[in-house]
């Protein structure tokens, strides 16, 4: 694996200079992976959402949901502060759960904006969320990394930043990420210092900060406005927090009081129940759905209480379990079924959505990898996915970093990003002056239309091989997972650290040290 020789995390890199790579797949390789990042492409979706339940199907789904946040109601615990928030709204209030009448979280959510902004600190790093457009992201929360020169092992500090200086290289990724590995050689009640530290330093795209502790998100918050400033972060949002509901029908204080800090900054919240399907919900999809959505619009309700209008995404990650084992699984046909119906639930109360990217099982970047993932991933942009978590690096059920399989997953997203286009269907690509040129029985490859669309005419794979069986012999017979790891390597070689000025990032480092010594390591 690459290593990165630093001090405190700020001394400067040391890159090799670049070789000159000239023609065809060698100069895209350069392009994308040259120090200079390029800048992202951004993903608007110029295909139609699939809708696969008709208006009755749909309607019966919100009856459960309203039956649910009425009749069972939500629990809020250990924060009476949110309850005493949704009691003033209206909302009523017995013990520690808030009970919403028909309609009532739906009404509470309108002042949720439909499309929002994300600020990186770069200009080409700026995209909406929501409406027909979509923004990447890194896997999230693996406290193992896996590469095939190490194997798998607890992720570390320098595993955290490479991934974190990958997504920052990738044109396809428009986020850096959040907890995209845990870092387990930090302890635990400092870690996030110096994950927040990653993505302001190494990057320049939007990012999330912690939420494990009410202190650890006001320390991302605090350190996000010693870069962006408090005036401007109050009406503008640079960073959002991961919200997971604890599942079945209930918010625990550690998430509630994290969102209630990112609301009152101005910042943006991804809200999302984590539902395996006969463990934390009922076993059928249905019902798991209905669910699902009774969590999410609880948790949008109160974060527009506490702040109207804060941005929102309305999330879901809802999976099944192998009911032999009990062992999670993904990219399954019920799973990707509940997905599409949860893009009509968002359509429906519009809002942004967030969907599961390239999701596995799978312990290795195989083929059970990319087919899982793969059909995680398509059904998500299918169901009108404006904002997709895990896009990159994602094994084992989210317990595993891959390097090799974020570098596979990224070639994918680039795939993607020209699916999304769909055809533009003119007089020029009907291609009436190649057929009229080329005289019968001839090829097509050197006539005008062909020589004036090449380049561009169809998406060139970089990690796909196509060549002939003998030419790939002579290249050392390597499978895409052996060409995905010279390729990671080489994008790190490569990285170039973005700007930042002194002043600002002596501000972040001293923040750092003396939120550092305040406290005594802890490792809960």
């Amino acid at each position: 694996m690459h290593r990165e020789s630093h001090t405190d995390h700020a001394t400067d890199m040391h890159v090799r200079p670049k070789k000159r790579c000239r023609g065809g797949r060698s100069q895209r390789i350069e392009k994308r992976q040259q120090g200079k990042v390029v800048a992202c492409q951004t993903l608007k979706r110029n295909l139609p959402e699939y809708d696969v339940l008709n208006e009755y199907q749909l309607n019966d789904i919100k009856n459960q949901t309203n039956w649910l946040l009425e009749q069972h109601g939500i629990a809020f615990t250990d924060d009476e502060e949110s309850l005493a928030l949704l009691d003033a709204a209206g909302v009523t209030i017995k013990g520690n759960r808030a009970h919403f009448e028909a309609g009532q979280a739906q009404a509470l959510c309108r002042t949720a904006p439909a499309e929002f902004y994300l600020y990186g600190r770069a200009n080409e790093h700026q995209f909406t969320v929501g409406g027909k457009h979509t923004v990447l992201t890194p896997g999230y929360g693996s406290p193992f990394v896996s590469s095939l020169d190490q194997g798998r092992h607890y992720a570390t500090l320098i595993d955290f930043e490479n991934f974190v200086k990958l997504a920052y290289m990738s044109p396809y990724l428009h986020h850096s990420g959040g907890t995209v590995c845990e870092p387990v050689d930090i302890p635990v009640n400092k870690r996030h210092l110096y994950m927040v530290y990653a993505h302001l330093r190494y990057s320049t795209k939007p990012f999330m900060g912690s939420v494990t502790a009410p202190d650890r998100a006001q320390d991302s918050i605090d350190m996000a406005r010693i870069v962006f400033g408090e005036t401007f972060m109050y009406e503008h949002c640079v960073m959002q927090a991961n919200i997971n509901a604890n599942s079945p029908l209930a918010y625990d204080g550690t998430m509630t009081e994290a969102l209630k800090i990112y609301a009152r900054a101005g910042q943006g919240l991804v809200i999302s129940p984590f539902i395996i399907g006969g463990a934390m919900g009922p076993v059928t999809m249905p019902a798991l759905i209905a669910q699902a959505h009774a969590e999410a619009l609880a948790g949008i309700a109160l974060s527009q209480v506490v702040r109207p209008g804060t941005s929102v995404v309305y999330g879901n990650f809802l999976t099944t379990m192998n009911l032999k084992t009990g062992a999670p699984t993904f990219g399954t046909p019920e799973a990707n079924l509940a997905a599409l119906v949860m893009g009509q639930l968002s359509r429906d109360i519009n809002l942004p959505l967030r969907c599961g990217g390239h999701l596995t099982a799978s312990k290795c970047a195989d083929a059970q990898a990319m087919q899982e993932s793969t059909s995680s991933m398509l059904t998500g942009l299918q169901a009108g996915g404006n904002y997709i978590l895990h896009a990159a690096g994602w094994l084992e059920g989210g317990l595993t970093m891959s390097y090799e399989k974020f570098v596979m997953d990224l070639e994918q997203c680039g795939m993607l990003h020209r699916y999304y286009q769909g055809l533009d269907v003119n007089t020029d690509t009907l291609g009436t002056s190649a057929f009229m040129e080329t005289a019968e029985g001839s090829s097509y490859l050197a006539c005008d239309h062909t020589l004036q669309h090449f380049e561009h005419a169809n998406y060139q794979a970089d990690l796909s091989d196509s060549q002939s069986y003998e030419a790939w012999a002579l290249g050392g017979s390597l499978t895409m997972e052996q060409r995905a790891n010279q390729v990671w390597k080489q994008m790190l070689k490569d990285y170039q650290r973005p700007p930042m000025p002194d002043n600002i990032h002596n501000q972040l480092l001293s923040f750092i040290h003396e939120r550092r010594v305040s406290m005594p390591d802890q490792n809960y």
